[in-house]
């Protein structure tokens, strides 16, 4: 054979190989399965059907380790600020009952939408908006995140909204919802400082945050239990956004944003002189370590859900979910 006719014949050869490799990426990525180049293509988090199936896998396993009272159950589908909060209440369920949940009522969640981002990188992820068979009227918000292709999807935010409240999100042609990045400046706070201003905010006040329960009304009891005779209590408000903690921002159809956030509070209860601080109940109790006499401090995650409005003004914190996570005694 000549040498021209190798080198044609290796043309050939390799341009059958690069075809097949691109056809099998598109298989791959039409699918949903993002292989080539996933951190600098704009794709979409997930297909709805995927999504659909995170929000059963979730609920499924919420309801066992609720049901049990084992925090193990649910471990591989929960994590960042809602991990913290479930995994804390559980523990403490089980310190308490060991033997499992005798109320337990399970949790379904109807009429559930998804908005999926287009985003290019890791991590990926979008957002359920669910009817719950607990907590009244309010829609349940849920961030599903996952940080490869070999995760499962996680929640990591969960907070409960009025229907009213809850925004339209921008969408293209196709669909799909625009992220915000944390580094935003379109917006009077980015995403990536909400949960510093948040804490700042809760200490000393100002006009970053709309009129509340969560704002204005948390700083408002505050103020009204620190005056009450024999009991002394101190706050501490710090941000929280490291890793699945991180902010996580939607683009809203006026050109606002909501944006899920954490953030880590700690409240001190000490008693005057003579006296002792009294735990609140069972479940705190099984949390605390250390013995309690003159002083109980108390550890909380919070997750919120914020609204920023386009053109700037005042940021309203629409949803927020707490939970206590450990104390001390002293």
């Amino acid at each position: 054979m000549s040498r021209d006719r190798s080198r044609r014949g290796l043309r050939g050869r390799n341009r059958k190989a690069l075809i097949a490799a691109s056809l099998t990426a598109w298989t791959l990525t039409a699918s949903g399965c993002v292989v080539v180049h996933g951190e600098r293509e704009m794709l979409p988090a997930a297909t709805r059907a995927e999504a659909a199936r995170a929000l059963t896998g979730f609920t499924d396993a919420y309801n066992k380790a609720d049901r049990a009272f084992d925090s193990s159950l649910d471990a591989g589908h929960v994590t960042g600020a809602f991990a913290a909060i479930d995994s804390a209440r559980l523990r403490a369920g089980h310190a308490n009952h060991p033997g499992g949940n005798s109320q337990h009522v399970p949790l379904t969640l109807t009429d559930a939408k998804f908005t999926i981002p287009k985003k290019p990188g890791w991590p990926r992820w979008f957002v359920a908006d669910a009817k719950g068979s607990k907590g009244g009227s309010a829609r349940w918000l849920m961030v599903f995140l996952r940080a490869g292709l070999d995760e499962p999807w996680r929640v990591s935010f969960v907070t409960l909204v009025p229907p009213a409240q809850v925004p339209r999100f921008r969408l293209d042609a196709d669909g799909w919802a625009e992220a915000v990045p944390a580094g935003s400046t379109g917006e009077a706070v980015p995403p990536g400082e909400l949960s510093e201003r948040y804490a700042a905010y809760l200490r000393g006040g100002g006009k970053t945050f709309a009129d509340g329960p969560s704002t204005s009304g948390w700083r408002t009891v505050r103020a009204q239990q620190a005056r009450r005779p024999g009991l002394v209590r101190q706050y501490v408000d710090e941000p929280l956004t490291r890793d699945d903690f991180a902010p996580l921002a939607l683009r809203t159809a006026d050109g606002g944003a909501l944006v899920f956030f954490a953030s880590h509070h700690y409240e001190k209860r000490t008693a005057a002189a003579g006296t002792s601080v009294v735990v609140p109940n069972q479940d705190v109790r099984a949390l605390t370590k250390g013995e309690v006499k003159q002083s109980l401090t108390l550890e909380f995650v919070s997750n919120q859900a914020a609204l920023e409005p386009s053109g700037g003004g005042p940021v309203s914190v629409l949803g927020r979910v707490q939970g206590l996570t450990a104390a001390q005694g002293e």
